[in-house]
């Protein structure tokens, strides 16, 4: 039998019947258990199919992964924190920390800051679903089709041939020579050119979620603000904005944890040249390319010290809007 159709069989008819399988089976023992006490043992019971995955498939490579990043290139001898000091000390894992400190404040500031004017500028319009479509779109484009898409935006050739790059052949027709995007010297433009290109794909995301929360500021306090004389400008610094900043808080974290994992756009636009490399690419560089899975290991526990305070800051103010209510 074909491997692929076994394959098949086993996602499509075996996966479903595991799942009846363990509901039938829980269902079971649940009628077994004193009534007085099933209150308390159902919850687990449901809940630990979903603790299972997160074991296997979190927490045991989380623990694999960090005790992995105090071993050598192959795995065989301890070298304890070497791995660490080379991150410290090499100038291409330092480039990389630069430029994902970048990413965390220019694409935060970026999509928050343009899904805020978005969200409320096109709530005034007739077309608002339309508008909003439009500009959500890029999200459902994956980023490694963005970045395919942006790298022909940028493309480059040499002055005197047919430039077959859209910023290239705009910029010709107002009498400018081209310009090497991406390949820049200045390092740090290179990068913005990505965040951009990043920031283009999730403002729409920003926007959503953003408007959401301003439809749901009641109408006649804004316009109670506007008869008792306030302009608009004191209408949104005054009410808009203060009533909004939870849902920013939310979306500013989601971004940040966002750019600090960032890689494909990086990957399939630059590959990490023109110093334009970040934390999760220098993890894959080191894994896939130089087989050195210590430090990438290393590079990896880095960046999941860097996104856990993050998200717990997030979980501990979701905790706070919880006991508000």
């Amino acid at each position: 039998m074909d491997p692929r159709l076994l394959t098949a069989i086993i996602v499509v008819v075996g996966v479903p019947g595991v799942l009846v399988g363990y509901i039938l089976v829980a269902e079971m023992v649940l009628r077994a258990v004193p009534d007085r006490i099933q209150p308390r043992v159902r919850p687990w019971v449901w809940l630990l199919p979903a603790l299972l995955f997160l074991g296997v498939f979190l927490v045991w490579p989380t623990l694999i992964t960090i005790i992995r990043s105090f071993y050598n290139k192959a795995g065989s001898d301890f070298v304890g924190l070497a791995n660490y000091q080379w991150f410290i000390g090499s100038p291409d894992a330092l480039t990389s920390l630069r430029n994902n400190v970048i990413w965390v404040v220019l694409l935060t500031a970026i999509t928050v800051g343009l899904g805020l004017v978005i969200a409320v500028l096109v709530d005034r319009v007739r077309y608002e679903a339309l508008a909003k479509a439009v500009i959500f779109v890029p999200l459902a484009i994956s980023a490694t089709a963005s970045g395919a898409i942006w790298k022909f935006m940028f493309a480059y050739q040499p002055a005197g041939q047919p430039q077959t790059g859209t910023l290239n052949a705009v910029i010709g027709t107002m009498g400018a020579g081209p310009l090497a995007w991406l390949t820049i010297s200045t390092a740090a433009f290179n990068t913005i050119l990505l965040i951009i290109v990043f920031a283009w794909a999730w403002t729409g995301f920003a926007m959503v979620i953003i408007s959401a929360a301003y439809k749901g500021i009641s109408r006649e306090l804004l316009e109670a603000a506007r008869v008792d004389g306030a302009t608009e400008w004191n209408v949104f610094r005054r009410i808009i904005l203060p009533l909004l900043v939870p849902t920013l808080a939310v979306i500013s974290t989601t971004m940040i944890i966002t750019a600090l994992k960032a890689f494909d756009i990086v990957y399939v636009m630059t590959g990490g040249q023109y110093d334009t490399g970040v934390i999760a690419y220098t993890m894959y560089r080191e894994m896939f390319t130089d087989g050195n899975f210590g430090r990438a290991s290393a590079v990896a526990v880095i960046l999941l010290l860097a996104i856990v305070p993050v998200m717990a800051i997030n979980v501990r103010r979701f905790r706070t809007q919880e006991v508000a209510r």
